[in-house]
């Protein structure tokens, strides 16, 4: 690619101008006489995924992207994951009142094509039926009437006598007046490999290419994606609707900022969607939430599900909400699937969600213009923060099923590790945002939570939980760099903590013809008996001696307490943790765990005062400014 097109992508750490800005994203758009829901898909994006999450086959058949080709007496249905269609979404949240199910085939001798529904139950029931003996366009339609608390609709197809071949398989809508502009914006540190896949899988696809009009490639680290070869290949489909912009590292909530911040100088009707850059991106879900915040009621935050990359076919969950006085983000909403191959089973059921975490997530223009930016807290709780305060602005979420992205599991992320300082200490700036948190109940739990560490001799777990309500209690100066110096505190002190450090399973810095394997029995009844108990065995001394190895399944604190010296898988199963017992380390911190929370319980009303009343400061457009290096113009 030449320079000049480089140039005219790339933007310094200046805000762009409006005129610089693409054309399409400075007006709404006159909509089509009817608007495409989304798209009969029957192969996903990569090989890992299995098809059957679009559609299943029974007898031969040749899929393509969006073809599908049966063999005499083949039958398929799309009753999967990405193939139905969520009615009990679309009547609850839209004002869509019917659909149509278009196609074109191609008969060979006659074809059966039905529409099917399902209800809460997941009870069959076929809404309409045609049979074709001649090839062409096919038009089913279905009335959005009984779905409200539950249900889907899909289509089922017959070859018989003959092959059959379905391409063009649209779900419509009547349209609006007009369809609102939609950016996408992905933030970027160091994965400059996985955020070229995502922009290029956007590239990939020319109708999701034509209903977007900017993506905002917002870099904040020093392994750039412009330097990628696929990136710079990709850039002409674009043409002047890709926008890059480097700046310093100020996490997702920096990251995802900036693309808010951008999209709303220039027009402010125009939504956003915000991505993550190691998303295994499936195009269509960008149609998908983009058709239904055009058909909300009201302005709605949309947001995709999330199925785990190492195991493709299963599902996140259907929706979360978060627990504010117990400081629990990503909790399960009642009746929502969690953890469930869509392979096996599909959510009827329609649950509601208190927020949605930005692996994928539509923010409406006017949320952005009534509630401001989002709080600088740099990593974690910055997507529930946001939600929750968007919800009582009187906007709410949908989790919309059908429309998801892959993303890294989180099963796969060891709970030791640097982030629990920003985990620990965004949900005590969060819930002191939104609710009037219990100090006495926030240091009980706060206590038993490190308490079960300490007897698990996960010393520095505790000092990273500690740094978090330490820095809180600072009150809102510690958000004034978005971040930087905090993440460097928290990577760094913890080097003085040798069970942070992971080893090759293969070669650990202990003789592993020493490694004993102890599994663990079921959880004790008497969980505060036992803790009690594993807390004197450890501080005595009295434990059992030797090297132990624990897998990951069974490291839970009352079993590795048990000893004095264990190596413990990494929940990454890439290593191995080494924990070993120091009595005088335990002593330290559990001094300071005490002295912390005591701080805690005293000071927790008064700062939660200071944090709500700095909330207009930190999500001004001036702040960001600031923090982006940005001239305020």
């Amino acid at each position: 690619m030449d320079q000049s097109a480089t140039q005219a992508v790339t933007e310094t750490n200046d805000r762009p101008s409006a005129a610089a800005a693409p054309a399409s994203l400075r007006a709404d758009h006159r909509a089509p006489d009817r608007l495409l829901l989304q798209r009969g898909i029957f192969t996903g994006p990569s090989a890992k995924v299995s098809d059957e999450l679009y559609a299943v086959v029974k007898g031969r058949a040749h899929r393509e992207r969006l073809s599908l080709r049966l063999d005499k007496g083949a039958t398929a249905h799309t009753n999967t994951y990405f193939g139905r269609f969520s009615a009990s979404y679309w009547q609850r949240w839209t004002t869509v009142t019917e659909v149509r199910a278009t196609m074109v085939l191609d008969v060979v001798a006659k074809a059966k094509v039905r529409v099917v529904a399902s209800d809460i139950a997941g009870h069959r029931r076929i809404i309409e039926t045609a049979e074709i003996t001649a090839s062409g366009p096919l038009t089913l339609s279905a009335p959005l009437d009984q779905y409200v608390d539950g249900g889907a609709l899909w289509l089922e197809f017959d070859a018989v006598g003959g092959d059959l071949g379905i391409t063009e398989l649209t779900w419509t809508s009547v349209a609006p007046d007009h369809m609102r502009p939609v950016a996408i914006a992905i933030c970027t540190f160091n994965r400059a490999e996985d955020c070229a896949n995502t922009v290029a899988a956007l590239a990939s696809d020319p109708t999701v290419l034509a209903a977007i009009d900017a993506v905002y490639v917002v870099d904040q680290g020093t392994d750039l994606v412009e330097n990628r070869p696929l990136f710079q290949d990709t850039l002409p489909v674009f043409g002047d609707k890709l926008r890059y912009i480097r700046q310093p590292n100020l996490g997702g909530a920096g990251g995802f900022t900036r693309g808010l911040y951008e999209v709303s100088a220039i027009n402010e009707h125009a939504d956003v969607i915000l991505m993550d850059d190691d998303i295994l991106c499936e195009p269509e879900t960008v149609l998908r939430l983009n058709a239904f915040a055009n058909m909300t009621v009201e302005p709605t935050l949309v947001g995709a599900q999330m199925l785990f990359l190492l195991n493709p076919d299963y599902l996140n969950v259907g929706a979360e909400e978060v627990h504010l006085h117990e400081l629990k983000h990503g909790q399960k909403v009642p009746k929502a699937l969690r953890n469930t191959s869509m392979l096996k089973r599909n959510q009827e059921r329609r649950v509601d969600a208190g927020y949605n975490a930005w692996w994928t997530c539509l923010i409406p223009a006017e949320v952005v213009a009534k509630i401001g930016l989002p709080i600088p807290i740099f990593f974690q709780w910055d997507d529930v923060e946001y939600g929750v305060r968007a919800r009582e602005n009187g906007f709410v979420t949908v989790t919309l099923p059908n429309a998801a992205v892959w993303h890294a599991d989180f099963y796969w992320k060891d709970y030791d590790d640097w982030a629990r300082y920003f985990s620990t200490r965004n949900s005590l700036i969060v819930g002191s945002l939104h609710t009037d948190l219990d100090a006495k109940a926030i240091t009980r739990q706060l206590f038993r939570s490190m308490a079960e560490h300490l007897v698990a001799m996960q010393y520095g777990l505790v000092h990273t939980t500690l740094q978090g309500i330490e820095d809180f209690l600072e009150g809102p100066k510690v958000l004034r760099d978005g971040g930087i110096d905090a993440l460097a505190a928290a990577r760094t002190s913890r080097g003085d903590y040798p069970e942070t450090a992971k080893h090759a399973a293969a070669t650990p810095p202990v003789r592993s013809g020493d490694i004993q394997l102890r599994r663990a029995g079921g959880e004790p009844s008497r969980v505060t008996a036992v803790l009690i108990k594993r807390a004197i065995g450890q501080w005595t001394g009295r434990t059992q001696h030797g090297l132990i190895g624990v897998t990951r399944e069974d490291a839970h604190w009352w079993h590795v307490a048990l000893f004095d010296h264990v190596v413990v898988t990494d929940a990454s199963q890439s290593g191995v943790r080494i924990r070993q017992r120091d009595k005088a380390r335990a002593r330290a911190l559990l001094v300071r765990t005490l002295r912390v929370l005591r701080r805690l319980r005293r000071e927790l009303p008064t700062v939660q005062k200071q944090y709500r009343a700095a909330v207009p400061e930190l999500t001004s457009r001036a702040n960001w400014e600031r923090l982006y290096g940005i001239e305020p113009k």
